[in-house]
């Protein structure tokens, strides 16, 4: 539908407008939208709290009705730590923006304070956060998008009221769009419209007419993301979106949000993901700054690589100049002629000086992930002998039926297909966490599993600091401090990092710290369960080489294209009771979900 509206139609949105009146107030449990009155009704109790934590400075420079945002000088602390230093958002319009920075940077806490309207945001600019679930309640999946699109359309009218009650208010260029956005959400296709996000998503008929106090978190989390497509704001802000989708739901959003026409934010490790959807890139760097880039994840490092090789170029150049003209002032001795030589060459480092002098490149220290080898053993290693299985132990319910397979220790292999087929399931077979209802699973005797999944952070003592956790859990083998310093300092956990208490570190830096003890741990077979996310891109490449120098077997389960490129030998696709090998690549994996797009 086009900006320009027909004058009845106009009229007509207005008169309903006007006759509906003030919707009531969404009240504190509806996720994550940033509402009227500068406030942000709808952020759970836990941000608000985080609110109190974080400050901001800057100057919003965008012009009155713009749905473009510029914000001057801008600074975020958190905890009274410096996040972002005097940089410049900018945000415009139609255009998707993806976050990048190191694990811990501040990226989550920067969206955070845009949907806190920290520095006010004009009220047209309507703002959706998803960082959380949705709540709890007797709605089904379906009827909580509804509800959520019913009070999104409620206040559109209500903000129609308002602009037409102002002088002048008829001729607002905003009304435009706000009537566009009412016409689009038609309620007769409000069912419809909620369906077809959900089965994206990857939520079948039974499964949406689940209530949402019945769903885990992972699931209620879709459906915030659903409400957060369906009312399609000005401004939305998504913090790691693909967190708890599956493949087929992953490939599903990004080439849904691809013709994302507003402002989008989205925070996340997957290049590949970035790849598909964005226009820009931020770079949230170790320096505090915002740097933008045009073009998606890999025109990023394209352009970043060929920046620093020519800042490089040029601060080499500018300080070969300077020390040529120090050495020629030191020289100049007591000769009057020299010396008015040597305070004209003087003047012309104070003048670059005073213009600023080209920085030398820094880029923060790398770091290696590193497994543990161990002593090779002779396959089988595990294998699956007619295994059936079962939650409720019932034959007729079985989740897989006789299962033949086998890992060894030169085995790379990625786990594939939709939720609820049982990826994580087979795992946890493997690990023996569950049991065969049928058949058997055999192990080598001598055989030493380690395992990474979602929830590894949850079971760290966050009453101890890194340190303190490893030299309790391994007491047996070292209570030397500079022994732990040095294996932490090896995941990339350094400084004071290794000596606070690991309920104040980042999930990225949590994550680190079960990567550390998997490592101590020296397993023959490595079980990774979405162990990409709460990590940062050079966090992920680490990882893969740490894999790919491991002399043990691997098998991994990740909605992440590129991790798994980089890795798997083999691709095993899990779908409907059975286990099967895929013939092709992870990118023709992808390509054949891309082609069973709906949108």
């Amino acid at each position: 539908m086009s900006g320009n509206i027909s004058a009845s139609k106009a009229k007509r949105l207005a008169a309903r407008a006007a006759k509906k009146g003030t919707p009531k107030s969404s009240g504190k449990n509806t996720p994550m939208m940033a509402s009227e009155n500068n406030s942000t009704e709808d952020l759970s109790l836990a941000n608000l709290k985080v609110s109190t934590d974080r400050t901001a400075t800057g100057v919003y420079s965008s012009q009155e009705r713009s749905r473009d945002i510029k914000i001057d000088s801008f600074s975020l602390n958190f905890h009274g730590r410096v996040l972002i230093d005097n940089a410049s958002i900018e945000l415009n319009f139609g255009r998707r923006y993806g976050l990048i920075g190191a694990n811990g940077s501040g990226k989550s806490t920067f969206l955070a304070s845009l949907a806190g309207r920290d520095i006010e945001i004009p009220e047209h600019i309507d703002i959706y956060l998803l960082n959380q679930e949705a709540e709890p309640s007797d709605q089904n999946a379906v009827e909580a998008v509804i509800a959520s699109a019913q009070k999104e359309v409620a206040r559109l009218e209500k903000q129609i009221e308002d602009l037409l009650g102002e002088e002048d208010g008829g001729d607002n260029p905003l009304l435009d769009d706000i009537y566009e956005r009412i016409e689009q959400m038609d309620p007769s296709t409000f069912e419809t419209r909620a369906c077809t996000l959900l089965a994206g998503l990857g939520f079948d008929t039974k499964q949406m007419k689940k209530m949402t106090k019945d769903m885990s978190g992972g699931w209620r989390m879709r459906v915030a993301l659903a409400r957060a497509l369906f009312i399609k704001p000005t401004l939305l802000l998504l913090d790691e979106p693909t967190n708890h989708l599956d493949l087929e739901a992953t490939v599903w959003l990004e080439e849904y949000l691809k013709t994302y026409d507003r402002i989008l934010v989205i925070v996340s490790h997957s290049q590949d993901f970035l790849n598909g959807v964005c226009t820009n890139m931020m770079h949230l760097t170790h320096k505090r700054k915002l740097i933008y880039y045009g073009g998606n994840y890999d025109m990023f490092v394209k352009t970043k690589e060929e920046n620093e090789v020519n800042q490089a170029k040029a601060y080499a150049k500018q300080q070969e100049e300077i020390a040529h003209i120090k050495k020629f002032i030191a020289s100049a001795g007591t000769y009057a002629n020299l010396v008015r030589q040597a305070k004209s060459k003087q003047k012309i480092i104070d003048k670059m000086e005073a213009a600023g002098l080209i920085e030398e490149v820094e880029n923060p220290n790398p770091f290696k992930f590193s497994f543990t080898d161990s002593v090779k053993l002779p396959p089988p290693v595990l294998a699956f002998q007619d295994v059936s299985f079962a939650y409720d132990g019932n034959m007729e319910h079985c989740l897989y039926r006789n299962l033949e397979l086998g890992v060894d220790m030169d085995s790379r292999i990625a786990l594939v297909g939709p939720n609820g087929a049982g990826k994580s399931t087979l795992l946890k077979l493997m690990n023996k966490e569950l049991f065969p209802t049928g058949g058997r699973v055999q192990a080598h005797t001598a055989l030493k599993l380690g395992k990474y999944s979602q929830h590894s952070n949850d079971q760290l003592d966050n009453d101890l600091s890194p340190i303190d956790y490893m030299r309790k859990k391994f007491s047996t083998v070292s209570s030397a401090v500079d022994h732990w310093r040095s294996q932490l300092g090896r995941f990339g956990l350094t400084g004071n990092h290794q000596t606070s208490l690991i309920s104040t570190l980042s999930d990225g830096l949590k994550s680190r710290l079960v990567f550390a003890e998997l490592a101590v741990l020296s397993p023959h077979i490595i079980l990774l369960d979405e162990p990409t996310n709460h990590l940062d891109m050079e966090s992920i490449d680490s990882l893969a080489d740490a894999i790919n120098r491991f002399n043990g077997g691997v098998v991994l389960v990740s909605h992440d294209f590129r991790l798994i490129s980089q890795v798997a030998q083999q691709i095993w696709r899990c779908e409907n009771g059975q286990v099967e090998p895929f013939p092709g690549s992870i990118s023709e994996y992808k390509e054949t979900l891309r082609k069973n797009v709906k949108l």
